[in-house]
């Protein structure tokens, strides 16, 4: 049974397997799931919904999904997705801790059944949308909220920076990147083809490399006079892979017809990747001759950051310990009692101050109401956010940011109320903190923008389901 779940992909999606003897002995010896997980069991059983839009995603690149070998269930991707980022364990941890263990089995409906390698843990995972995992974390504060658990009345809000995994990004370094990875897909694309791609290639990874430790070795007084001239000739040897490797795409789709269905994909997705990491290269030439040769400040929206995570933002925060970072600025609402009511990945590097607004706006249309009390810290200070709040009728706990302060607002600042909304503010570094630490949500190793949206909704679906398990773990013991 285990080969067919190391080679089952996406095929027929079965409901959850019938439990067996062995699982019936193990419940009459009293073995049991922990009262968290047991909690978040009992919440997912309820959200049947859910688990269909879940299989939706699962079947959703298939012709016929009801042929094939039987895959695991919707409800067994989801609850072991949500075991990952819950214990934040990678995948080829997940697939050993369920295994070893029958709570873990029992939790993930695997029970006494086989549990599928980490690969197809990975293949199952990957078809998870963003808006999927929204509507689930959306589900959960629902949930939260008739049952009365979730303190919606008041709200407090930052962002913080989610890292994309990539190296640190310099010209030379990307030009680098350009010429090994072209090279790499060109020796792949002859290995399928053999002696029918008659194209010339010559291997210009040791040129380039020695090009990129030479820039990279520079001091202050040796940069001003080899620099251009190093530059050159690592964009020379560059340009000429580029031009090589897209011939060797070009050539190959005419061997197209002549190819069996399977290496006729193959190479097709091989000319693809030659052709989108050409036109990314072209992008790192093409500012790097602007910032070396002409001397030009290339704007930080023009600049790609990374051949592999294009869609990388540059962010500067003004801390002294990271002064830049390279992902996306992420958006965090969060309610009195520790729930994240909404997330945002933003674009770009926005000021923080052009994001309440749309969190006073979108609170006020999630919940039918606007929210009694809004907390931040003073880079969400402006005048029209104040006027916001006050037209909403918002009390807002937001300090001043530069400026002669007016009397009434020093007043206002020094008062009670204003240093508790404060104080309550503050529980907003310690959720980042949790999303980072316990979560895994500091760097995201997924590769896309899509994966990206995913991996942040993850940790935050992590969170409010153990925030929610420890509420309601709250109101037994007061009802007892």
């Amino acid at each position: 049974m285990a080969h067919i779940y190391d080679t089952v992909c996406l095929m027929a999606r079965q409901p959850n397997p019938q439990i067996t003897f062995a699982d019936l002995e193990m419940r009459m010896q009293g073995v049991r799931l922990e009262p968290t997980l047991q909690r978040i069991s009992d919440l997912l059983d309820r959200q049947a919904d859910l688990v269909n839009k879940v299989h939706a995603d699962l079947v959703g690149s298939l012709k016929r999904s009801q042929t094939g070998r039987d895959g695991i269930s919707a409800a067994q991707v989801l609850r072991s997705f949500i075991l990952s980022r819950i214990k934040n364990w990678d995948l080829r941890e997940l697939r050993e801790r369920i295994a070893d263990g029958y709570t873990l089995r029992r939790f993930t409906h695997f029970h006494s059944g086989c549990v599928p390698n980490h690969q197809t843990f990975n293949r199952n995972f990957n078809k998870l949308q963003p808006e999927t995992i929204r509507l689930l974390n959306e589900a959960v504060v629902d949930a939260a909220v008739e049952m009365r658990l979730a303190d919606v009345r008041k709200i407090r809000t930052d962002t913080t920076v989610v890292e994309t995994n990539i190296h640190f990004p310099t010209d030379s370094g990307l030009l680098w990147d350009v010429v090994r990875v072209q090279t790499r897909l060109v020796n792949e694309l002859r290995d399928e083809l053999g002696d029918r791609l008659r194209c010339d290639f010559s291997d210009r990874t040791r040129r380039a490399r020695r090009r990129m430790q030479e820039i990279s070795r520079m001091t202050g007084r040796t940069r001003t006079r080899q620099q251009v001239r190093k530059y050159r000739d690592l964009i020379q040897v560059t340009e000429e892979v580029m031009q090589k490797a897209a011939a060797h795409a070009s050539a190959a789709k005419g061997f197209l017809d002549g190819l069996d269905p399977m290496q006729a994909a193959l190479v097709t997705g091989l000319a693809a990747e030659i052709e989108e990491f050409g036109r990314l290269g072209q992008r790192v030439m093409d500012q790097t001759r602007r910032r070396v040769m002409g001397d030009e400040q290339v704007p930080v929206e023009e600049k790609l950051f990374s051949i592999f995570e294009p869609h990388t933002d540059l962010i500067v925060r003004g801390k002294t310990r990271t002064p830049v970072e390279f992902g996306h600025k992420v958006r965090i609402v969060e309610s009195g009692n520790g729930l994240i009511t909404d997330y945002e990945i933003l674009k770009g590097n926005p000021a923080d101050q052009d994001h309440l607004k749309p969190t006073l706006e979108h609170h006020q249309k999630r919940f039918d109401a606007p929210p009694e009390l809004v907390a931040a810290d003073r880079g969400f200070h402006s005048e029209d956010n104040l006027t916001a709040c006050k037209q909403a009728g918002v009390i807002e706990c937001i300090p001043q940011r530069g400026g002669q302060r007016t009397a009434e607002r020093e007043a206002y600042e020094k008062s009670r109320a204003f240093k508790k909304g404060q104080r309550f503010r503050a529980g907003s570094e310690g959720r980042i903190s949790v999303l980072f630490r316990g979560r895994g949500m500091k760097r995201c190793l997924r590769h896309g923008l899509e994966r990206f949206e995913v991996f942040v909704g993850a940790a935050v679906l992590a969170n409010n389901l153990l925030v929610l398990a420890a509420l309601l773990e709250k109101k037994h013991r007061r009802a007892a």
